[in-house]
């Protein structure tokens, strides 16, 4: 049944994640046109980011990787799961409440640390008002990524996957009555901030409750399980440290340079749809779903979650990453170019969304890899392994500024996500039957990157055909689509034919679910 369960589990996830996502191309749609690439919009995101960095270290990242299996495995032998989520829940406030008391006297600072770029001009006391009100959002999330986590655990998938979306949705209406009444964009996002992550908490603190799991933040208290928690996250978190350094070296590096945080940014939102759809929805699932099987000693089923999951990820992942390589002008132009977003703004971004496409793939393998490591309670070998990672971007990505110049921070990204998929997979040898690769996985592997290729050319030459009306009014909208549409009949089509994929197992998969 595992693998029944985890097709199901990523469809579902996978569904919200893509209503998200869609969502959220809306909003930095919005953005674009609002804000354009100028100071504002870079003030903004820099603002925006702070919180999302370091959620990564209390939320999806360090935390919840230790806080899942752990969870998961009480679950499963009954040793009270709900007191342990409780004490997790009040700890992980009391840290959050300090950390974000500590972080509004240490914002100008902070800010440096992600542009110092921003020294010279009024981008640093704009991104510093900014961050001020944003960062809060940093406590609501974090509650409710463990929230999340409980649910995820529980097999309960839908509003953890769904609260997401409510970020865009007030973002989006945020923007919307700011242009109605006439207020500031850049100070009415900001305060959108912290309201979103309000509606967050509460859409899973409801689910939860209903699930059995009514957490209310209680007096901390430094629990034996809490100490082993404890214990378990810190090298998580040290590994999370370093993948943000990573993405701290990025942002120096475009801070230099006019609108490229604005010019990466949009292009990591376009990447970030199939990464959030099929490697964050492997991921959330894949992890409680090996942790189970672990604990039950079901080496065999455990094999064939993680086997399946790549076959997934790859099926979905290697295609779509052709294609952000294949056509990311004709991509970045119809969907941002208006307002004050130019011309000049899209041959920009493009150039970045064609380098992120190539490390797209190994973006969702690290998803696929790293749970193996987790399940087991293993967060020390992924942190070395980010460490060489972080050599690996630190070298391209100022090695290479005077001849990449801004670009050279989206290869320094592409490639340190490659050498870390390398580093964890060689790690993963170590673990036995359930991290190798079965027959019918090495089998389409090769036939999926043929499929994407072929789907490549096809999308290339119909771009060049289709060119007038890439670029012509709303027409353009249709042409996008038609070009989308045939890539997809073009990649399953061809996918089919030479059984790189299969339809009928998704399909039969769902049914068995059903019944």
């Amino acid at each position: 049944m595992a693998p029944i369960r985890l097709v199901t589990g990523f469809v579902t996830v996978g569904v919200w994640t893509l209503a998200s996502r869609v969502l959220g191309f809306v909003r930095d749609i919005l953005i674009a046109a609002y804000l354009g690439s100028g100071p504002v919009a870079e003030a903004f995101l820099i603002a925006f980011s702070l919180p999302n960095m370091f959620r990564r270290f209390f939320a999806e990242g360090a935390f919840n990787m230790a806080f899942v299996p752990m969870f998961s495995k009480k679950l499963e032998s009954g040793e009270d799961p709900l007191g342990f989520a409780r004490d997790a829940l009040s700890g992980l406030a009391a840290v959050l409440v300090v950390f974000t008391l500590i972080a509004q006297i240490f914002m100008p600072w902070l800010v440096l640390a992600m542009a110092s770029g921003f020294a010279a001009d009024d981008r640093l006391a704009l991104a510093t008002h900014y961050g001020r009100i944003a960062f809060p959002y940093i406590l609501f999330i974090s509650l409710a990524a463990l929230l999340s986590g409980v649910l995820n655990s529980l097999g309960h998938f839908v509003a953890a996957a769904a609260a997401p979306v409510l970020l865009n949705v007030v973002f989006i209406t945020a923007m919307m009555l700011a242009g109605l009444a006439g207020w500031p964009v850049g100070d009415t996002l900001a305060w959108a901030v912290p309201l979103a992550g309000i509606a967050q908490l509460v859409l899973v603190w409801q689910a939860a409750a209903r699930a059995g799991f009514r957490l209310t933040p209680a007096r901390p208290r430094m629990t034996p399980e809490l100490k082993r928690l404890a214990l378990i996250a810190a090298p998580a978190a040290l590994a999370g440290g370093v993948v943000q350094v990573n993405l701290l070296v990025g942002r120096q590096v475009a801070s230099f340079f006019d609108g490229a945080i604005a010019w990466l940014n949009y292009a990591d939102r376009l990447y970030q749809l199939p990464l959030g759809v099929v490697g964050i929805a492997i991921g959330v699932v894949l992890l409680p779903e090996l942790s189970r099987r672990l604990r039950a000693g079901d080496m065999v089923a455990g094999r064939d979650a993680f086997n399946r999951a790549a076959e997934m990820s790859m099926a979905l992942t290697v295609p779509a990453a052709v294609a952000l390589i294949a056509i990311p002008g004709p991509l970045i132009g119809v969907l941002f170019q208006r307002g004050a977003f130019d011309a000049a703004d899209t041959a920009a971004t493009a150039a970045a969304v064609a380098i992120y496409g190539a490390g797209l793939p190994a973006f969702v393998m690290q998803k696929v890899l790293q749970p193996l490591f987790f399940a087991r309670e293993d967060t020390k070998r992924p942190f070395y392994y980010a460490l060489l990672s972080l050599a690996v971007n630190i070298v391209v990505a100022v090695g290479l500024i005077p001849v990449m110049g801004y670009l050279a921070a989206a290869l320094g990204t592409t490639l340190a996500g490659w050498a870390m998929v390398a580093v964890l997979w060689r790690g993963s040898r170590s673990m036995g039957d359930a991290a190798m690769l079965d027959d019918r996985l090495k089998r389409r592997l090769g036939r999926i990157v043929l499929s994407a290729v072929l789907m490549g050319v096809i999308l290339a030459g119909a771009a060049h055909l289709l060119a007038p009306w890439l670029t012509a009014g709303t027409i353009r909208y249709g042409a996008l689509a038609l070009l989308v549409g045939l890539g997809m009949v073009a990649y399953f089509g061809i996918g089919q034919a030479v059984g790189a994929i299969s339809l009928s197992e998704l399909r039969s998969g769902l049914r068995r679910r059903k019944a």
